[in-house]
């Protein structure tokens, strides 16, 4: 139940149906880094498994220790990872589900290629329990990589944000795996509200870098030549790299803790989409002037390398009146910009009369025609996902 749009909360009269005790791996291919599992397997539990046969699950992300894997494909969840491995859509090779009139799909093919009619499994990632119950699923898992680096970087625009992640798709390639940014007020809440400590002096913006692969040393070469570059022309005003494990923690903590250490505001408005590199930060600026002094703070970061927006503002408490500043104006401006309302969180009940805002009347009409075909009695998780209208 750690979704953030109400996908996994009964509405009215719902039951819940719990996935939790069907968390038993099923098959390991060690030789095509091929996992069968049940649904209810905590990701985290699955990541420890698969060390011990150095390999390695394609999504990581901050709910890792108590989130299901079958939750995870429900909601196309998608995590740090994406940049490295791909989106769930691609890194699924099978998966068995329950329909609403009690009959099991098996589409639980652990097979790479499979072109033999129309590739059913697509239906349920991301839908979210409105065509089924997933109840097992087979992943691609890639090698664990021998040799991790972080390199925090901090400079004086998000121009030069969009520069240095160019420079890292150039100069770092192949063992590139994550590129993360954080505004200043992200940093401020990381300081003051979690007491973390920087590792660099204060910046207007930061990037976390993270390259793995399978030689350390020539890695860690390669980040440091890279820090070289990207000092030496100006886009990077200061940096540092970790190699060890406890300084590598130290540094993603002040990324994967945000979310945590914006509670400490009291109540927090979260929104994650998608827009755009060219558009990316202006929503946060426009956000900011926005809405002024009526909220705590506005603070953007996110997934640079796949577009992913995550914007939070905070108030003492709810209101009604913060929330009628917010929406529909975010959403408006997203649509404008020609960008996505949800770039991994979903729609479940807080978007779905949003979805306007990013499908096509078209689109619509046909997902309202699968989902009654699938379920015509509306009973999986109804009043989600698809528009009231």
């Amino acid at each position: 139940n750690t979704g953030l749009v109400g996908g996994s909360v009964s509405v009215f009269d719902e039951i819940v149906i719990s996935t939790q005790l069907m968390n038993s791996i099923i098959s390991l291919d060690e030789i095509s880094g091929t996992l069968v599992c049940q649904a209810g397997c905590v990701l985290a539990s699955l990541e420890d498994y698969l060390s011990n046969h150095k390999l390695t699950i394609p999504v990581d992300l901050g709910a890792k220790g108590s989130c299901h894997i079958g939750g995870n494909v429900a909601t196309n969840a998608g995590g740090v990872r994406l940049l490295r491995y791909g989106s769930l859509h691609g890194n699924v090779l099978g998966l068995e589900a329950v329909l609403a009139n009690g009959e099991v799909v098996d589409c639980l093919s652990t097979l790479r290629k499979d072109n033999t009619g129309y590739d059913l499994k697509q239906l349920f990632i991301g839908s979210e329990g409105t065509l089924g119950i997933i109840t097992a699923v087979s992943l691609n898992c890639p090698q664990k990589p021998e040799a991790v680096s972080v390199a925090f970087l901090g400079c004086e625009s998000f121009q030069s944000v969009l520069d240095i992640f160019k420079e890292s798709r150039q100069k770092l390639g192949e063992v590139l795996s994550a590129f993360e940014f954080m505004d200043s007020q992200t940093m401020t809440v990381a300081k003051e509200n979690l007491k973390l400590r920087s590792p660099i002096e204060d910046y207007p913006f930061y990037v976390l870098i993270e390259t793995s692969g399978s030689n350390g040393s020539h890695d860690e070469e390669k980040l440091s030549q890279f820090l070289e570059h990207v000092m030496g022309t100006g886009i990077v005003q200061d940096g540092t790299v970790a190699t060890e494990p406890t300084k590598i923690q130290n540094i993603w903590s002040m990324r994967e803790r945000i979310a945590e250490g914006l509670m400490h505001d009291g109540y927090c408005y979260k929104y994650d989409v998608s827009l755009p590199l060219q558009s990316f930060y202006g929503l946060v600026e426009a956000m900011r002037e926005r809405m002024g002094t009526m909220v705590t703070r506005v603070i953007g970061y996110g997934h640079v390398g796949d577009g992913n927006l995550h914007l939070n503002l905070t108030s003492p408490e709810y209101s009604t009146e913060v929330m009628d500043k917010i929406e529909p104006f975010l959403y408006d401006w997203v649509a404008n910009h020609k960008g996505s309302i949800s770039a991994e969180h979903g729609l479940g009940f807080k978007k779905k009369n949003f979805i306007y805002h990013s499908k096509s009347k078209s689109a619509v009409r046909l997902m309202k025609d699968i989902k009654h075909t699938f379920d015509p009695n509306m009973i999986l998780n109804p009043y989600k996902v698809l528009p009231d209208f």
